[in-house]
């Protein structure tokens, strides 16, 4: 089964991290939003999803997914269209839908309450999704972005004014949804198109704590308490590790380029999720004083080269091969991968963690 990454439909700039598992730490013009009519959300026993999907056939598995990791949560058989999935949360969250595994898939912002779903297998991604108060908030905030699409996707090179307006139609969406655990995916989707870590902090203040305490409200807690390392501005201490033949390599000597410094590991599938758009981004920037340095969280060097082979990263590597105990991850309080920061060519940070196009976007801002 292709993984699925929580959003991975809905935000292509979102993956969530590998975590390290021990860690302990983790003027802008706004747009008039309409206003969703909260539906309080009934406390019930738990959430029931009646289902009728034409173009699915009988004896097909239907399964609830767990967006983040792929893992089932529930299924059922699907009879002339008709299904009927059932559960509990113990707070709202996105889930994904999926017959017998295979695509497409339809993602839902999940509650406890009845929910309905009807639509096709062809068009599974338009499916209409009633009785969740959390869906139709999901479906707002998406109404509310999408004259902004391009930008928020980081398709073109958008500079501040331009990024301006979506921002001011997240940053309206979060002040009047502070209930809404759609609102700390807003705040997430704000920081990867201004890179404002002040502004993440500002306006996860605003949420209610139930939601902050939420899956995604503690990834986005996460991010502001890594903002404050190494933060933007300064600049990143020098490093050296041996490289993939054993020789040494120091961040110092890639000084006079553009440099992603990129903490990954072989074993961590959002990461490797991610290498082809660094790889992307590499091709178009190398001969433009940009290069990628890569530093590994592998344990061992056979599955590390494999990676860099299969993933085709034909850039600088280092690691000493001690997977989270590596001595420059452990010294920049690193706890999740991937990682990266983006230092200009005196070496200081100047943008962190950007995944997807926006790293492209980003250079190209830079770069002319």
């Amino acid at each position: 089964m292709k993984k699925i990454v929580i959003l991975l439909m809905l935000a292509p700039l979102i993956t969530m991290a590998q975590v390290k598992k021990s860690s302990k730490n983790s003027a802008t013009k706004k747009t008039t939003i309409k206003k969703t009519t909260v539906i309080p959300i009934v406390k019930t026993d738990g959430y029931i999803i009646i289902g009728n999907i034409s173009g699915v056939a009988d004896g097909t598995t239907v399964e609830l997914l767990n967006a983040n990791n792929g893992a089932p949560e529930t299924s059922a058989k699907v009879t002339n269209g008709k299904f009927t999935l059932s559960g509990k949360l113990d707070m709202p969250d996105f889930k994904v839908i999926a017959f017998d595994r295979q695509q497409p898939f339809l993602t839902i912002f999940l509650d406890n309450s009845t929910v309905t779903v009807n639509g096709t297998k062809a068009t599974l991604e338009a499916a209409s999704v009633k009785g969740s108060a959390s869906h139709d908030e999901f479906v707002n905030f998406n109404e509310a972005i999408k004259p902004y699409q391009a930008i928020m996707e980081g398709g073109g090179v958008y500079d501040s004014v331009a990024k301006a307006k979506p921002a001011g139609a997240i940053e309206n969406f979060i002040a009047t949804h502070p209930e809404s655990y759609v609102s700390p995916l807003a705040i997430y989707r704000h920081n990867q198109l201004t890179g404002n870590d002040k502004k993440m902090e500002e306006l996860f203040q605003m949420l209610k704590p139930e939601v902050q305490a939420s899956g995604i409200g503690n990834y986005i807690a996460k991010l502001i308490a890594d903002s404050k390392r190494n933060p933007i501005g300064r600049l990143l201490p020098d490093f050296k590790q041996a490289d993939t033949s054993g020789n040494m390599v120091s961040l110092s000597s890639l000084r006079g380029k553009y440099v992603l410094v990129d903490f990954w590991a072989s074993w961590c599938g959002p990461c490797r999720q991610e290498n082809p758009n660094i790889v992307a981004t590499y091709h178009k920037f190398k001969d433009k004083n940009f290069t990628v340095l890569g530093v590994s969280l592998d344990k061992t060097k056979e599955p590390w080269l494999q990676a860099i082979n299969a993933d085709g990263l034909t850039w600088t590597h280092v690691s000493d091969l001690q997977g989270w105990n590596n001595a420059v991850s452990t010294g920049f309080q690193i706890f999740s991968i991937p990682q990266s920061f983006l230092l200009d060519p005196a070496g200081n940070i100047i943008a962190k963690n950007l995944r997807g196009p926006a790293l492209e976007s980003k250079l190209s801002e830079l770069i002319k």
